[in-house]
């Protein structure tokens, strides 16, 4: 990707978000890709980027477990490697050690199912395999800590084997020789020592000539002589030659298995590079959780829709404030491909910029950007930046001059793979004059097809914005009442400077204020005071709609909270229907299962009796008395449908019921304890005791 100037980077502040994610990097590979990212204009190298981001991402939201934890620098042993003749350490090569086990984990990991959940994860090892042969030759040689073992081969363990009788039989010699020497009182407090690699003993200075032997030294009071006892010089010039002997054995197998790994040194250096590499894809995904980032949609053409932007680090600077960070939302096109920004100073007008500009940038390194996922970006091969005073003392350039000297390198250079961003074109001028060359710089930019925003406060270039193809206008909200920037961008209309309605707030004379509305040409005060007028209505429809939306929403909360209770309760009324169903099926049953078992044992008695006809009557009564209870409970089911007991006393008028055949009467008459029922036609006399007064049941209102 071209840029211009030279310092479109550092205005754009790549370079602190490079810091950041290199502050995520464990590894001094991953730290230097960090440090010199790329920026890359095909598509293919874009969307592998994003997605190894956007999977590690996954991984970590999701609180799975990726076995990359090598983050050691090996870089210097592994070209000792590579080097013949090389010989390297037992510590070192445990290091080989841990770099090799770290690499078949990744590749264990990566089981077939794996493989299709995070393709693009999977690709950094799709060109290396794992050996297992390196592992085996370091354990064969070495132990945990990196110590050479006596297995490693026959002449290292027949040498400490005679290395340890040595010094067993050196032991027990030198104990008996300390022993005595204690009981003359020849040896100083310590006892013992060892200097040059050799036991000695500590012996007090006045008595050193009376113990023969080799003195080594003195204590730096001179107090103190040690000497190596005679008897045992021999044991000690036996175990210093076997020692050189085992020191020469573990070089020339330290040796021999750096000769063997060499063949493998390429290989090693592919694994170290892939555990840098994931760490770098760690340490992106990282940062795109801590900035909210996302993966848009990429296009391969020049396209910018943003939806939900925020500028990443005013988004972690806020967070960190628990402050709220506005989002910006617009959309570069075919057809409106120049956005004109106006507004109020310090209303955001470069913020939104600078978003759109350092969200290219990123996306293009392969970071995920702080966008909503259905935001679309495309791809551009050159960007040009204008912000700020540049100034040039060197080839003596006023501000004006050189901010024309870029225009013609952007009119010049510019394509339809070009983004620009211009903040307050046709600035450092007379207003007519400057605002006159801004028409013409923007005409050109749009004739060329290129992309860009600009931000001004010149009138000309906001009404030119509604009539040249390609261009549109764009206003930051501001808040004219508590004079104060709401940093939200609104497509499609130009903004007001709001130049007199700050003058009035911070209180500045309204003489001075109206006199200087006289100076301003009338059709340009009037379409001012327009646009502030059309800006402030815009801002209070925004609210009744934010308004009319919640209450919207809070409506159809409603709605769906009464047809859960509605849906409850006809849950409920089924679930008595089929209750009463249920008992009803029950009674049924079990009258049929008794039936059946008398009618059994009936069977069973006629087939025993020697009198038939007495069973057959029986059987006949139990049918007709089965019958008949049948008739009256049905009959007793449709009085209780009809009527409801409420006791009490029988008195003339009440409905009444007879406890013995259930049927229905008016009393007409008491006589005594008997009363005197009208019965449909017929009169009937029933003792008071046998009847129930009853009352007609209120059917159910419909609702």
């Amino acid at each position: 990707m071209k840029f211009f100037p030279d310092s479109a980077l550092l205005q754009l502040e790549l370079a602190k978000v490079k810091s950041l994610l290199a502050n995520l990097c464990r590894t001094e590979f991953a730290k230097l890709k960090a440090a010199e990212l790329r920026i890359h204009t095909k598509k293919e190298f874009i969307e592998r980027d994003l997605s190894q981001s956007n999977e590690y991402k996954f991984i970590l939201s999701s609180g799975l477990h990726f076995p990359n934890e090598f983050v050691l620098n090996i870089q210097k042993e592994l070209k000792l490697l590579a080097i013949p003749g090389a010989v390297l350490g037992g510590e070192q090569l445990l290091l080989i050690k841990r770099l090799s086990e770290n690499t078949g984990s990744i590749f264990r990991w990566f089981d077939s199912e794996r493989r299709e959940a995070y393709p693009y994860l999977a690709k950094v090892i799709d060109h290396s395999y794992y050996e297992k042969a390196i592992r085996e030759m370091i354990d064969e040689v070495l132990d945990e800590t990196g110590i050479v073992k006596d297995t490693a081969s026959e002449e290292l363990d027949k040498i400490r084997m005679n290395l340890y009788r040595k010094r067993n039989e050196l032991r027990r010699l030198f104990d008996r020789i300390v022993s005595k020497m204690n009981k003359q009182g020849y040896l100083a407090d310590i006892e013992e020592s060892f200097m040059n690699g050799r036991r000695v003993l500590a012996v007090f200075a006045e008595q050193k000539r009376m113990i023969k032997g080799i003195l080594h030294g003195e204590s730096d009071s001179r107090r103190t002589s040690f000497i190596e006892p005679e008897e045992t010089t021999e044991l000690n010039n036996a175990i210093f030659s076997l020692e050189h002997e085992e020191s020469r054995e573990v070089y020339r197998i330290l040796k021999m298995l750096t000769q063997q790994l060499s063949v493998y040194a390429a290989l090693l250096k592919g694994y170290a590079d892939i555990a840098g590499e994931y760490d770098f894809i760690r340490a992106k995904a990282k940062l795109a959780i801590d900035m909210n980032a996302h993966y848009p949609q990429v296009q391969d053409r020049a396209l910018v829709q943003l939806k939900n932007a925020y500028h990443p680090l005013l988004y972690l600077y806020n967070k960190s404030s628990n402050k709220p960070t506005i989002p910006v939302d617009l959309l570069l096109n075919e057809k409106q491909r120049i956005l004109v920004i106006s507004g109020p100073n310090a209303g955001g007008k470069t913020v939104t910029l600078k978003t759109v500009g350092l969200l290219q940038l990123m996306l293009q390194s392969g970071l995920l950007v702080p966008v909503h996922p259905d935001s679309q970006m495309g791809i551009f091969k050159q960007m040009m930046i204008h912000i700020g005073d540049t100034q040039s003392l060197e080839f003596e350039l006023s501000t004006y001059s050189s901010h024309l000297k870029n225009m013609k390198h952007f009119m010049e250079n510019a394509n339809g793979r070009t983004l620009f961003f211009i903040d307050e074109l046709g600035s450092g001028s007379d207003p007519n004059l400057g605002g006159a060359f801004a028409e013409v710089i923007m005409e050109e930019l749009a004739h060329k097809h290129s992309m860009g925003i600009v931000t001004t406060h010149y009138l000309n270039l906001k009404v030119m914005a509604n009539k040249v193809a390609g261009i549109i206008n764009g206003a930051m909200q501001f808040d004219e009442k508590n004079l104060l920037p709401l940093y939200k961008l609104i497509v499609g209309k130009p903004g007001s400077s709001y130049t007199f309605s700050i003058a009035e707030r911070i209180g500045l004379e309204k003489r001075l204020i109206q006199k200087a509305k006289q100076l301003v040409d009338e059709d340009h005060f009037t379409l001012d005071k327009l646009l502030n007028r059309t800006e402030q209505d815009l801002q209070r429809i925004d609210k009744e709609k934010s308004e009319l939306r919640q209450l919207v929403q809070e409506n159809e909360r409603l709605k769906k909270e009464m047809q859960r209770v509605l849906n409850k309760e006809v849950h409920l009324q089924e679930v008595e229907k089929m209750k009463h169903q249920n008992k009803i099926s029950e009674e049924k049953l079990h009258y049929l299962k008794d039936m059946e078992r008398r009618l059994k044992a009936m069977v069973v008695e006629w087939r025993r009796a020697e009198d038939k006809s007495a069973v057959v009557k029986t059987i006949s009564a139990l049918l007709s008395n089965q019958k008949e209870k049948f008739t009256t409970e049905r009959q007793q089911k449709k009085i209780l449908e009809k009527f409801e007991e409420i006791g009490g006393d029988v008195r003339v008028g009440d409905k009444v019921k007879m406890k013995q055949n259930r049927n229905t009467g008016i009393v007409k008459e008491i006589k005594g304890k008997k009363a005197l029922l009208q019965v449909g036609i017929m009169p009937m006399t029933v003792a008071l005791k046998d009847l129930v007064v009853i009352k007609d049941k209120i059917p159910d209102s419909a609702d």
